[in-house]
């Protein structure tokens, strides 16, 4: 592997590029982005080694698209046409059934799999780049059948090299099951955020009297718009699903505290703080 592309040199491709940087010290990194300003400040910052442009692609042996859902759905076919027949690319997206579908005729279909690191934190930029992101974390890989095989492996051994754990679900599974454990959450802090900054006009008095619990659920909320309202956006069905049942909860939740009914109020509790088991035998 000589040269690999980042397309979006964010917090999750800079992080790649980073990473990549370190396990193969002879890789040139390329960096493309609509904001000028990222790539230089990715350079500053050594992220990546050189500005690119989209043409260019057909000099790489890797693409890693790491750009908002939407887009990728734009930038993908146009990638797949420009790269060589032994390079791979794949995508980070947080869906992945609109993509694979967009994507699913495509003549260098064999050269891209569709990849979902479940990884992060809720910054954005060059400067949230970091190494080690990728480290123990689960890496979820679909239609992994349509991806030519000897690029499979070459993708493989980089997410092993991370140390990332492989997890193979179908588009289609994916996105449902992601709407529960990721865009739920992300709607709840966003959510959370805006009813307390509507309700507490001092801010002051947010800053001052915010708790630890407060700053860790509402966390979420400090995420892009720009990245999330596409998300949401391709996976709509899934996640207004979740929010039905959501909302379905909490309402249930009013309705005992209306009632009085607390000790109904603590089984619900008690019912949910099972997820520390199930997190702890993840972690």
């Amino acid at each position: 592997m000589n040269n690999v592309f980042i397309i979006g040199v964010g917090l999750i491709g800079g992080s790649f590029a980073l990473d990549i940087k370190q396990l193969y010290s002879k890789v040139a990194i390329f960096g493309i982005d609509k904001d000028e300003t990222h790539l230089d400040d990715a350079i500053k910052r050594g992220v990546i080694d050189y500005k690119a442009q989209l043409k260019e692609v057909s000099k790489a042996d890797l693409v890693i698209l790491a750009i908002p859902v939407d887009a990728t759905l734009n930038v993908l076919p146009s990638v797949l046409d420009d790269i060589e027949d032994d390079a791979i690319v794949f995508d980070v997206g947080s869906t992945k059934e609109d993509i694979c579908a967009a994507v699913k005729k495509h003549p260098k279909r064999r050269n891209y799999l569709a990849v979902h690191p479940i990884a992060g934190t809720e910054y954005s930029g060059p400067g949230a780049a970091v190494s080690g992101l990728f480290k123990n974390k689960t890496n979820i890989i679909c239609e992994v059948e349509e991806t030519a095989f000897k690029l499979q492996e070459k993708a493989l051994k980089l997410f092993l090299d991370l140390g990332m754990r492989i997890r193979y679900m179908n588009p289609k599974a994916h996105d449902k099951h992601i709407a529960y454990v990721s865009h739920l959450s992300h709607i709840s802090a966003f959510m959370l955020g805006k009813t307390v900054i509507e309700k507490e006009k001092n801010e002051r008095d947010i800053f001052d009297m915010a708790g630890s619990g407060f700053e860790s659920t509402v966390r979420l909320a400090k995420s892009s718009p720009a990245m999330w309202a596409p998300i949401f956006e391709q996976n709509k069905t899934n996640v207004i699903e979740t929010l039905d049942e959501y909302i379905t909860n909490l309402k249930h939740f009013k309705t005992l505290m209306e009632n009085e009914d607390f000790e109904a109020v603590y089984k619900e509790m008690e019912t949910a703080n099972h997820i520390k088991h199930i997190l702890n035998g993840i972690k």
